[in-house]
């Protein structure tokens, strides 16, 4: 194959190629930051509504394993997918806060009828008891969370 047609190939490849990420990477930004707004969720604390900003943190093992002061964000389904109720936070900022979140999955046990939680103070107790209304069942997921607003 003659030098010229290998080069004019090669060329048209790089165009096409340059062409695909120039036209992906605006509908990327007109989308949003994947950490940016969009990201942004409601959650309960102690009984008040709050706004926070998540992403999931890749490698968690290590996280979960040598940092005890990961807080927990209790949610009804993977925080990757849609919400059946709003998630339960069991802090805020404030001295000494953890941006680190780990992920605990609400499992409402046979009977139940499935119902918003408002605070940890209830997510525990209604996994407490002889005949807990909820199973928490820890993941090994951790977001970064902050606190961005309050209604």
């Amino acid at each position: 194959m003659p030098l010229n047609r290998v080069t004019s190939r090669i060329g048209a490849l790089l165009v096409t190629a340059g062409l695909f990420v120039a036209l992906t990477a605006g509908t990327a930004l007109a989308q949003g930051s994947p950490n940016g707004a969009s990201t942004q969720r409601p959650v309960f604390y102690e009984g008040q509504q709050v706004t926070v900003n998540m992403f999931e943190v890749a490698a968690s093992d290590p996280l979960l394993a040598h940092n005890k002061g990961v807080n927990t964000i209790y949610a009804s389904n993977d925080l990757d997918e849609e919400q059946d109720f709003l998630s339960v936070i069991d802090a805020i900022q404030g001295e000494g806060f953890n941006p680190l979140w780990h992920q605990v999955l609400i499992v409402f046990n046979a009977g139940v009828t499935p119902h918003q939680f408002t605070s940890e103070d209830e997510v525990l107790a209604a996994a407490a008891g002889a005949n807990p209304e909820i199973t928490l069942v820890s993941t090994d997921e951790v977001y970064r969370c902050s606190i961005v607003g309050s209604k």
